[in-house]
């Protein structure tokens, strides 16, 4: 079995353009499944198990397993999706006879709403850093990339410094998928990234491979900056001034969502600088801005007042 989730990772990398999370979370779910199968059979490996001797009774309950172990629906909703996803190719492929994955719901999961910081305590955060060393100025660069236009993590590690339009005020970024799209950026975003490109190559040493070298943000190491390093950061930054529950880059994705919705911004041209693919991911931001909701109606509802504050309103 093991040989045909090799070709399916492949198979998900080359011809999906498949980003390198999904393709390692799905490898994760499947050799765990292949685990299981293997011992369950008490078989030396999985190599061994022959992929048309699975059912759709060994995968739930392998899934029931899971539930048992107390992983939560999304994890286990992912499961099922990597299931799923893996014997449609083998089915498709012709390497099975019938899909034993193809009548498998996946777990209805509540909706969370996101995680935001307020207005107020991201301008405090923002206004707070003193750009005084090359590294400073990146730091205050990234943070207000990611308040300022919306990306996510993914998309600003890949940043390289040609990608940065300013005169148009945008950038190009690459998305999931390896989809291009272009969002624009404020002005003090465009600020903060002229500052730190004018000591960017102080930032660059002996240890910095051709690669890197047009890496827009970079370690103190020379090298392409790193998911774990950019969490780091906003997160020692955000602990300084917001109470919020999650302090991550994206909780300030969130926030751009969110504080531009209070503002009045469409909810349709928040899809496309968020880069969502359908509206149904973007309208979680409308529970976020339910006060603002509310004091719209009250003002524009003809019930919705009192009759004494209706009254007021006409004098």
């Amino acid at each position: 079995m093991n040989s045909l989730i090799k070709k399916y990772l492949h198979y998900l990398k080359v011809e999906k353009n498949a980003s390198p999370h999904t393709v390692l979370s799905y490898k994760t779910d499947l050799m765990q499944f292949s685990s299981y199968l293997v011992h369950q059979s008490s078989a030396p490996s999985s190599d061994v198990i022959d992929v048309n001797t699975v059912d759709r009774s060994s995968i739930r309950m392998w899934l029931g397993r899971l539930s048992a172990d107390g992983l939560n629906r999304s994890t286990i909703a992912r499961k099922v999706a990597s299931l799923r996803s893996f014997f449609k190719f083998c089915f498709k492929r012709g390497y099975i006879d019938t899909n034993p994955a193809q009548l498998l719901i996946i777990p209805r999961q509540g909706k969370r709403l996101p995680h935001t910081a307020d207005e107020n305590s991201v301008q405090a955060m923002l206004n707070s850093i003193a750009p005084e060393s090359a590294i400073e100025r990146q730091n205050r660069a990234i943070l207000e990339l990611f308040y300022g236009s919306g990306i996510r993590l993914a998309e600003l590690i890949q940043l390289n410094a040609d990608d940065i339009d300013f005169t148009r005020k945008q950038l190009k970024v690459t998305g999931k998928g390896n989809k291009e799209r272009i969002v624009p950026a404020g002005e003090q975003a465009l600020m903060a990234l002229r500052e730190h490109l004018q000591t960017r190559l102080a930032i660059l040493n002996d240890d910095t491979v051709p690669a890197d070298s047009n890496a827009m943000f970079i370690t103190a190491r020379g090298l392409r900056i790193y998911p774990q390093a950019v969490r780091k950061m906003v997160k020692k930054y955000m602990s300084l001034h917001t109470e919020c529950e999650q302090k991550s880059p994206h909780t300030l994705r969130h926030s751009y969502a969110t504080h531009m919705l209070d503002h009045g911004a469409d909810i349709r041209v928040i899809k496309e600088l968020l880069g969502h693919s359908s509206l149904a991911a973007t309208q979680v931001y409308t529970h976020t801005g339910i006060d603002r909701l509310k004091q719209v109606y009250d003002k524009a509802h003809p019930r919705g007042q009192t009759e004494e504050k209706q009254s007021q309103k006409k004098r």
